[in-house]
């Protein structure tokens, strides 16, 4: 056997070293991984000063570690990670040189490795070096897909500043009325047909960077996304039956996750009306939702909003009735009332409250004779619906 030969063996993780491995790997402290990491990071030029702030860093810091440490207890990454997409996207919109990216990420093997020899004893030495190749591939694939991730975001930065597709795209939304030769000739410039069906979603304040990394996913997948800003609000669109096959359906759960307003445009006619439903959407999500705003979600939000801006009370006279009962009871009537019009069914909701029907019945009647209003009569059971969007 060659001398070679032999160095590679001793490279190779044996059977019996799996469990002591995940010992060590469950022993390392991502909290002090990530504060190390940026000890070096905020030292590497393009980083000093930080561009983008502390906290987004040890943010994505701390994800980075989790992420590698997970790869490391598979045996490596067989497929593409969240967080190189979101480093390199991040990373590349805020102007960090590549080769700094680079630099920095690559202090994710000297931390790592720093760590593992830190909890190791001796006796664990030989293991170590068996695993030093897994570390190594690791760490390398996972700086290879944040390169991708950043070349691919760079060349979207590139082509958002082209003139000619902004401008096709920013007429689309400053053209009120906007002739069908108008919409024909844009619609050819950007590959679209005018009566093709569009996604059309929008986010707003810290959102904005969750739909961004959503973007490049999608194009890295094969599809293609146009983006526009609209006031606060940054409106990205796409061919709806884009979203088909494994990858770009991955990308579409994503975006049922995200925090964000979503509707479906009839053509690209219609794309202005249904961007600006998608930015209101996206403006009714209360800061703890999660989950995409869609118009079967939101329309009720949407229509008390209107409603309250316009100065009409909705449910002001249900509630002022209600305030005559104990606050027991009250809830009672209301958890029934909600349940029957999520589901229209005492059925159903006597099996969600896990009551009999003659309660959520009774409930119900006395609910209508307190308030005046009748949630099993349709006509009334609107007020409640929007009232308590």
């Amino acid at each position: 056997m060659s001398p070679n030969h032999e160095r590679q063996l001793r490279d190779q993780p044996l059977p019996g070293d799996r469990r002591r491995w995940l010992e060590l790997l469950s022993a390392l402290d991502l909290d002090q991984l990530t504060d190390r990491f940026i000890s070096l990071v905020v030292r590497v030029p393009g980083y000093d000063p930080a561009p983008i702030p502390v906290s987004e860093l040890k943010r994505t810091g701390h994800l980075s570690f989790h992420t590698l440490v997970e790869g490391l207890r598979a045996g490596g990454f067989d497929s593409p990670v969240a967080v190189s997409t979101e480093v390199g996207v991040s990373r590349a919109r805020a102007g960090i040189p590549l080769e700094a990216l680079m630099t920095a990420i690559r202090h994710d093997f000297n931390v790592l490795w720093e760590a593992l020899t830190g909890v190791a004893t001796q006796d664990d030495a030989e293991l170590v070096i068996r695993h030093t190749g897994i570390v190594l591939s690791t760490v390398d694939e996972y700086v290879s897909q944040v390169q991708q991730a950043y070349t691919a975001e760079e060349q979207r930065m590139r082509e958002e500043e082209s003139s000619v597709r902004q401008g096709l795209i920013a007429g689309l939304f400053d053209d009120l009325s906007p002739t069908d030769e108008r919409l024909a000739t844009i619609a050819s410039a950007l590959g679209l047909d005018p009566g093709e069906p569009l996604l059309v979603v929008a986010a707003q304040g810290e959102d904005t960077q969750a739909l961004r990394v959503l973007v490049s996913e999608h194009e890295r997948a094969g599809g293609t996304m146009f983006t526009h800003h609209l006031g606060d609000a940054l409106i990205a669109f796409a061919r709806s039956s884009e979203l088909s096959g494994s990858r770009l359906e991955t990308i579409e759960r994503r975006l049922d996750e995200a925090r964000v307003g979503l509707v479906y445009a009839g053509g690209i006619g219609s794309l202005r009306r249904s961007a600006l439903t998608a930015r209101d959407l996206a403006r009714v999500l209360a800061a703890d939702e999660v989950g995409v705003m869609t118009w079967e979600r939101g329309w009720a939000r949407l229509a008390a909003q209107s409603l309250n801006a316009a100065g009409n009370s909705i449910i002001t006279d249900v509630e002022r009735a209600l305030a005559v009962c104990g606050t027991a009871e009250r809830e009672r009537l209301v958890e029934a009332v909600r349940t029957y019009l999520n589901s229209g069914s005492i059925r159903a909701s006597a099996a969600e409250l896990f009551c009999h029907r003659n309660t959520v019945a009774n409930r119900l009647r006395r609910f209508a004779e307190l308030t005046g209003v009748d949630p099993m009569i349709p006509a009334e059971a609107a007020r409640l619906v929007v009232g308590w969007a």
